[in-house]
């Protein structure tokens, strides 16, 4: 079994910043991409930054420039930093991994969620 928590969500005021962390633990061998989605009430959930094994990056247009997501593979955790929040950042915020387990099973794992709300 692989876990995923997430922790550093929270209440900012617009323009604020939060880091978020996702560590995983169990049975994990290796990890390919590291991803964050986020999804707001009455919203699908989308992508938000995902990252590679080789630490290749890409971001939803709407988080450019602001948002930066990062790993490390010893620590079996993403990170992401976001900066100038805005209103319409608030969601719940889900990681993602694509992870080979020790019996070098693949699979795809989430978190459980951890909200950000942005709000003056």
């Amino acid at each position: 079994q692989v876990q995923l928590v997430e922790s550093g969500g929270g209440l900012v005021q617009p323009g604020g910043s939060l880091n978020l962390s996702c560590v995983g633990s169990g049975k994990i061998f290796s990890i390919n991409g590291m991803a964050w989605y986020r999804q707001a009430p009455g919203n699908q959930r989308e992508l938000v930054a995902h990252i590679t094994s080789g630490h290749s990056t890409n971001y939803a247009d709407s988080v450019k420039g602001r948002f930066t997501i990062s790993r490390d593979d010893a620590k079996k955790t993403v990170y992401l930093q976001m900066d100038s929040l805005k209103p319409e950042d608030t969601a719940v915020y889900y990681c993602n991994f694509a992870v080979y387990d020790i019996g070098w099973q693949y699979g795809v794992y989430w978190g459980q969620g951890t909200q950000v709300t942005v709000s003056s």
